[in-house]
């Protein structure tokens, strides 16, 4: 059993609390945010959790094993250096502390006070990535040529774009690829391995936000293939609710061409054929992303209880940033970015 505390008590945080709830290994003991109202609103859920608005009160009285941390990213560092600073191991929402100086920060404290620190990066547990993923590692698909990912949630048109369900991305003076493309670089990195080199072009659409909201990545994988991001907010896509894969994938492959619908049927055409033929795996269609934050937190749990090695520690998910950062440095200077 896992002593738990939590920080955060925003619109996402929602995912976090129903996950925990069901999660058997974990006692949810603090609950924390700095808006008494929303801490309240929050704990009336859990009526054995104890309610804070000082983290660092939280954590001297609860002493956790386990914090996870569900605030803005400038925030992330300061609670990271309370937790580690205690010997308590973290989860850490992402965009994961803002800039890649702070989440080197971060990645340190873990490491020089011996705790896990442990990314909520989700995407890559999303049901429909572990299907692609098996059929990948069966062999069965052959060589992989490239593989498309297109972004199409279609919440990003208007005066009022994003105000009803996360308004501080309107503010943001990276949006696209920092808030949403980097979950794609870290599934991309999941399925078909390590990025050698960048080549990116990033555009603004909807002038009522600060950031880009729209682009063309190309990340050059290692063993020849590209992996390619090609986004637009503004734009939708079929399926009965948009949010669930945010838009559709197309991987080519020598077998054939699987695809993965808005809708999260995975199907396959195999080569020479004019039919897709969908393929069962077993997938629950609750909360967001077919279940993944429940998957995310499993696997971080399993991984403190020492039962599987942890996936997306601090250190590990620096990568993703490196390659964030070269995606906009290749935008800025209009060239291809290799990667060391």
């Amino acid at each position: 059993m896992l002593k738990l505390c939590t920080f955060g008590a925003g619109y996402f945080s929602q995912f976090h609390y129903r996950a925990w709830e069901r999660i058997k290994a974990v006692h949810l003991a603090g609950i924390c945010d700095r808006n008494a109202d929303a801490t309240e609103r929050v704990a009336a859920q859990f009526p054995t959790a104890r309610r804070y608005t000082d983290l660092e009160t939280m954590l001297d009285r609860e002493r956790p094993d386990l914090l996870d941390i569900i605030v803005p990213p400038q925030a992330h560092l300061d609670a990271i250096r309370a937790a580690t600073s205690r010997g308590i191991n973290v989860i850490c929402q992402k965009p994961f502390c803002g800039i890649l100086g702070c989440a080197q920060q971060a990645a340190a404290l873990a490491q020089s006070s011996g705790t896990t620190l442990i990314v909520h990066e989700n995407f890559r547990f999303q049901p429909w990535y572990g299907k692609l993923n098996d059929l990948l590692r069966g062999g069965s698909l052959g060589e992989v040529y490239g593989a498309t990912f297109r972004l199409r949630p279609g919440d990003g048109q208007g005066d009022h774009a994003y105000l009803e369900r996360q308004p501080y991305f309107r503010d943001m003076p990276r949006f696209m690829v920092h808030e949403t493309g980097v979950h794609y670089v870290d599934v991309f990195r999941y399925l078909f391995g390590e990025v050698e080199a960048v080549t990116a072009r990033l555009r603004r659409i909807n002038p009522s936000i600060a950031g880009e909201d729209a682009g063309i990545v190309v990340l050059e994988m290692a063993g020849g293939m590209t992996a390619t991001l090609d986004a637009n907010r503004l734009s939708d896509h079929p399926a009965s609710n948009r949010r669930r894969t945010l838009g559709e994938m197309l991987v080519e492959t020598e077998a054939g061409a699987v695809s993965i619908s808005g809708d999260g049927i995975v199907s396959l055409r195999r080569h020479g054929e004019n039919v897709a033929r969908p393929i069962e795996y077993d997938w629950q269609d609750m909360d967001f992303g077919g279940d993944c934050v429940y998957r995310t937190q499993v696997a971080a749990v399993a991984a403190l209880l020492g039962q599987a090695p942890p996936v997306n520690t601090a250190s590990q998910y620096l990568v993703n940033l490196r390659i964030e950062e070269a995606i906009y440095e290749s935008h800025e200077q209009g060239r291809r970015i290799v990667l060391n």
